[in-house]
């Protein structure tokens, strides 16, 4: 008989892996490129929920002794109200509104302008008039510029060859008619009564040109940045996408290799001339696949459900081992709201049965622990069967092979390199699995 579980030695707890960001969509706007990632609202996600819909139903979802205990250390109501709030505009991404976006650059920058050229102005002791030619000039410029954004959302769409050729001819036309404005203000309102000159046309195009190509390779450099970002949100979801899938496929697995084992028990109870008891053995598996059907193949539940079901199971298997089988639990409190993928447990008590229950004539004990150590959840499942010995090897040949390797699977889809999974065989006899995976719940889910 192997030692109890409660006097082995725990293993060792392995190192919390970093956290990733989750990526919400954004809204669309101005910018003809779809929108950029929002990297920080994982902080109000986190730990800054909005007060006003969210207080009301988290207070419901915790238990009266939950909230009891964390009493002291709840901020007040006002601390509550100001706090997230600020949090949350420090937080919120620039382009989240791409069409707020672009007008506070086009705003600040050609304010900028203004500033900028009408003290150059006056500190080379220009006359007030001149302001009123900069600022002839910044507004001239801030229409032509949107003017710019109209055709150049066009262009981002066509060929590379067509987009900068396009580009070049509409920045050497705006170049130009921004120039002949300048030029004409020049000698309106700094030296009135002189006609404008061609000297003047050509030196005012070169620097108007200068600056029209920086505003047009800005333009595209946060254009073209968006896109990828957008590309990079495309390729992620469609991972998470798959990841789902895979999951589910893994989920399904279990469906049909239970059925196959529990309608054998049936069948042969039926054998037996035990109709009572078939028909009872009926009934729970019904119970049993009633809950199975409830639950998303790819979704998580607590360890209370988990272990509710796995009981349910054991009532069906039950009927058939009667007194050989000898299930025990022994579950943490404080590990009952943590979340694993759905049916995570149940091959290991089926792999058990009959690896451990079936070959013995006495049956075999099967205890499941579960213990929480800070922030991670172990698992434990033990049996006292013959371990992995030359019987097990043989029939171990002759399975599906679907529950050892599917429970793998299904923690690497879930939690990546988070997570632990370890078997082994006990020294005096018996098999045992080992699993650790971070403790997650419902309101705080730590992603992979």
């Amino acid at each position: 008989m192997p030692a109890p579980i409660s006097a082995r030695p725990d293993p060792p707890i392995a190192a919390r892996w970093p956290r990733r960001a989750a990526m919400p969509a954004a809204t669309a706007g101005r910018w003809p490129i779809p929108p950029i990632r929002m990297r920080r609202r994982r902080q109000q996600e986190k730990g800054q929920p909005d007060v006003a819909t969210n207080s009301a139903a988290s207070t419901a979802n915790v238990p009266a002794s939950s909230r009891a205990d964390n009493a002291a250390t709840r901020p007040s109501e006002s601390d509550t109200l100001s706090q997230p709030n600020l949090l949350r505009l420090r937080g919120r991404p620039f382009f989240e509104d791409k069409n707020r976006a672009f007008w506070t650059l086009q705003s600040v920058g050609w304010s900028g302008y203004f500033v900028l050229r009408t003290l150059t102005g006056l500190a080379n002791a220009m006359a007030w008039s001149y302001v009123l030619h900069t600022l002839l000039l910044t507004a001239a410029g801030y229409s032509i510029t949107l003017l710019m954004a109209a055709a150049f959302r066009r262009l981002i769409r066509m060929r590379e060859l067509y987009t900068w050729a396009g580009s070049i001819l509409i920045v050497v036309i705006a170049s130009a008619a921004l120039s002949a404005i300048e030029t004409w203000s020049y000698s309106v309102f700094i030296q009135p009564g002189s006609p404008p000159e061609g000297i003047r046309f050509l030196g005012a195009i070169i620097l108007t040109f200068l600056l029209l190509m920086a505003w047009s390779a800005l333009y595209y450099s946060i254009n073209f940045y968006l896109l990828l970002e957008e590309q990079a949100d495309r390729l992620l979801r469609l991972e998470s996408a798959a990841s789902n899938a895979q999951l589910a496929m893994l989920r399904y697995q279990l469906n049909p290799h239970f059925l196959f084992n529990t309608l054998n028990s049936i069948s042969t109870l039926v054998l037996l001339k035990q109709g009572d008891r078939a028909n009872a053995m009926l009934s729970r598996l019904s119970s049993f696949l009633r809950y199975t059907l409830v639950n998303e193949a790819s979704a998580r539940v607590t360890l209370a459900q988990e272990i509710e079901t796995l009981k349910l199971y054991l009532e069906i298997e039950k009927m058939r081992f009667e007194e050989r089988l000898r299930p025990h639990f022994s579950v943490d409190p404080a590990a009952e709201r943590a979340l694993l993928p759905s049916l995570l447990l149940q091959p290991l008590i089926e792999n058990a049965i009959k690896y451990a229950v079936t070959p013995q004539e006495n049956g075999a004990d099967i205890a499941v622990e579960v213990r929480r150590r800070a922030n991670r959840v172990a698992i434990t499942v033990v049996d006292t069967g013959p371990g992995a010995d030359s019987g097990y090897q043989k029939r171990a040949a002759q399975s599906t092979g679907v529950g050892l390797a599917n429970i793998r699977d299904r923690l690497a889809q879930a939690y990546g390199d988070n997570h632990r999974f370890e078997t082994q065989t006990e020294t005096m006899g018996g098999f045992r699995v080992f699993i650790e995976i971070p403790y997650q719940t419902e309101e705080t889910e730590e992603p992979k």
